[in-house]
């Protein structure tokens, strides 16, 4: 790529991403620390890729999807995932109208912007593959008709770690369709302080101002798409998500009667991507390898199945995950 070219993308990311400090500033007015995972969320909404957010209650998952949905001047809608609920609660229903003998329609929540979808893995598998057809096509159909969801549409789901009677695991299908998985934490000795002070005198009600409109995300989205990434980082790239597949062709012969599935090509599109909106938020116009090692563990986490050896031997993911970065050559 010419000089003359990065220049003139250059002055355009620093253009288009001056939205990002002040949304950055919005979030750390009501969540305390989170900092990883804030600009993680933000990578997703600059790849149009939804994300699980893992963690016990209390961490304040929902509260930071909803500040993010106000920020950026979306319609929010938070769905408490359930046992008993049926795919018509999540996407609608036709109702008979009696004064004019016609159907019409009662549109469900997944029509909105930002879709916070709580506890998912507590609802049965007809609702997740209702979900599914949403987070995949961004469509719905109802009956016979088929309804086109609004630009941005992006699902942020929470699921906790802990194992709880009346969950159902999520289908590799689905947990494939999520862009990230990112890990939420217990906060710092400091940040726990911090969140009694400001929390402690609060009323729990949250309205932000919005710092950023959909149209300014969606254009940036596109610029996302034109920074650059080197033949030699696609490489790199590709060569993570292979090892997956085949350790023993990358010199990791030892882990691979610990993984039974790799991951999917779907993970080297979500992690050229990432890696883009990565480089766009540090105002770059080309991908260094930083910013494929910085999202590469949220994006291979859920995709790697794991043997019962390894369960056995508690082999995380993540170990295997790190052992990937201590081997494939960086570029």
């Amino acid at each position: 790529m010419s000089d003359f070219n990065l220049t003139k993308l250059n002055e355009k990311i620093e253009q288009e991403s001056s939205f990002v400090q002040p949304l950055l500033g919005g979030i750390s007015e009501v969540i305390v620390g989170q900092k990883e995972i804030v600009e993680k969320l933000i990578i997703g909404l600059l790849s149009n890729g939804h994300i699980l957010l893992e963690g016990v209650p209390g961490l304040a998952k929902t509260t930071l999807v909803k500040v993010v949905a106000q920020l950026i001047d979306t319609k929010f809608q938070r769905i408490q995932f359930t046992p008993d609920m049926l795919p018509a609660d999540l996407l609608g229903t036709l109702i008979y109208n009696q004064s004019n003998g016609e159907f019409e329609m009662k549109k469900g929540p997944i029509f909105a912007n930002i879709i916070l979808a709580d506890e998912i893995n507590r609802s049965p598998a007809k609702v997740q593959s209702a979900l599914l057809e949403a987070m995949q096509e961004r469509q719905v159909t109802i009956h016979d008709t088929t309804f086109k969801l609004d630009d941005p549409f992006l699902v942020f789901a929470t699921q906790n770690p802990i194992e709880q009677e009346g969950t159902y695991p999520l289908p590799e299908a689905q947990v494939d369709r999520f862009m990230l998985k990112l890990k939420v934490d217990y906060p710092s000795d400091e940040e726990e302080m911090q969140i009694l002070k400001k929390m402690g005198s609060s009323n729990g009600e949250i309205f932000m101002k919005s710092v950023v409109n959909p149209k300014t995300i969606l254009n940036a989205r596109t610029t996302v798409n034109e920074i650059y990434t080197d033949e030699k980082i696609e490489k790199y790239i590709v060569d993570l998500v292979l090892a997956t597949r085949s350790p023993e062709r990358f010199g990791l012969g030892e882990i691979s009667e610990l993984i039974s599935y790799g991951a999917s090509p779907r993970a080297t599109i979500y992690l050229a991507q990432a890696s883009r909106a990565r480089a766009f938020l540090q105002k770059r116009g080309y991908v260094v390898p930083e910013d494929v090692r910085y999202i590469a563990e949220d994006i291979l986490r859920h995709r790697l199945i794991l043997t019962y050896e390894a369960e056995a031997e508690e082999v995380t993911t993540e170990d295997l995950i790190s052992r990937l970065f201590d081997t494939i050559p960086v570029p």
